[in-house]
This record gives structure tokens, sequence and C-alpha cells, in this order.
């Protein structure tokens, strides 16, 4: 159960690594399944942990004050996913993090990176170059969300990540692109008629 190629692929993409470097990564990496609807993140709690998915799929996405669910993040295979301000700042959540499918992930612990980072600079280097690369996407993000249609949005996201399209929710494909189910089923057949 506990395979740890994957995480340590991941993290090579960014920097080498010796063997003793992924010991030291393997000591504070804890792997644990996670059924489907079941939340590893929830606001007012603190969020211990960044996850990393090695098999299944996730949703963050925050309530706002009129009950309407807004996603803010995918994550499958070989990605990770958490709370990142609650994480980083240790306060209290705003999201939820929520499996879409029966799952299986490898978290680390909020304190355990911290020692990990302050004794070894090339896991300093990983999570500011992963914390960069996600500051980058959320800003396409945004400029994507104010200056494309609706029809735009999805076609972009259907390009980049097609399987995620087949995998999530319509409910939670919708919200995250910033608009109706519905809306989305009328595009998606618009769509679909021109092919």
């Amino acid at each position: 159960m506990n395979n740890y190629q994957n995480i340590l692929a991941n993290i090579k993409r960014y920097v080498a690594l010796t063997e003793e470097d992924e010991k030291q990564l393997i000591a504070i990496v804890r792997t644990t399944r996670v059924k489907r609807r079941q939340f590893i993140v929830q606001p007012s709690f603190v969020c211990a942990h960044q996850t990393y998915v090695i098999d299944g799929a996730f949703r963050s996405y925050f309530v706002n004050k009129e009950g309407l669910e807004h996603t803010i993040q995918f994550a499958v295979e070989d990605w990770f996913i958490s709370d990142f301000n609650s994480y980083i700042n240790q306060t209290p959540a705003s999201l939820f993090v929520e499996a879409l499918e029966d799952s299986l992930v490898q978290q680390i612990g909020y304190q355990d990176v911290e020692n990990l980072c302050d004794s070894n600079p090339k896991f300093e280097r990983f999570f500011r170059l992963v914390a960069q690369k996600s500051f980058a996407f959320s800003q396409r993000r945004v400029l994507s969300n104010l200056g494309k249609s609706a029809e735009e949005r999805f076609i972009e996201f259907h390009n980049l990540y097609p399987s995620i399209v087949q995998r999530v929710p319509q409910y939670a494909l919708a919200s995250y692109l910033g608009m109706s189910a519905e809306f989305l089923s009328k595009i998606r057949k618009r769509l679909a008629t021109k092919s």
C-alpha cells in the first residue's frame, strides 16, 4: 500500500533527489484510503495536510451565504489538493475538500514539511516552485473567467483536461466554470451538434 514511486517522480520533475532525500520524504508521508463523498478538509478546522492523489478524484469548494457551491479546484492522479490558504497560514479552512471517487492518497503534515524544508533546501525549492506554478495557474483562471465566454471556458477546460470532464459530476464542473449545470448542459449539446 505504501508505494512512493509516483510522489517521488512528481517531485523529481522539479528537483534531483538522492536516495537519502527520498528517505527523508518517505519518513513523513502517510498513505490512506478515502471513500467517495468523504471530506479531508472542512471549514472551521485548520488544514493539517497537503494531499497527493495516487488514485481517485477530489474537488475543493466553498459554499456562499446563499448556499451555492463554488468549485475552486479539481485533483486527480499525480496532483496535490488542499485548502492551501488554511494550510500555509495554519488558520481555519474556508473550503471543503471532498473525494469524488473512492481514492488512495498520500498526505504530508504541515510541521513535517516545514522541518523537511528547513533541513533540506531541495524540498524548500520544490514546494516554492509548486506554489509559484499554482499561483500562475490561478491567475490564468481568473483572466479566463473575466475575459472569456462560458462556452470558451468550457472548451478551454475540455481541451486541457478531457479526462476530468468525463470523470467529475456535471454540477461540479459547471460550478468550477462559473455557470449552472443546466447552462453547461446546453453548451455541451450545442457543441455536440456542431461536430
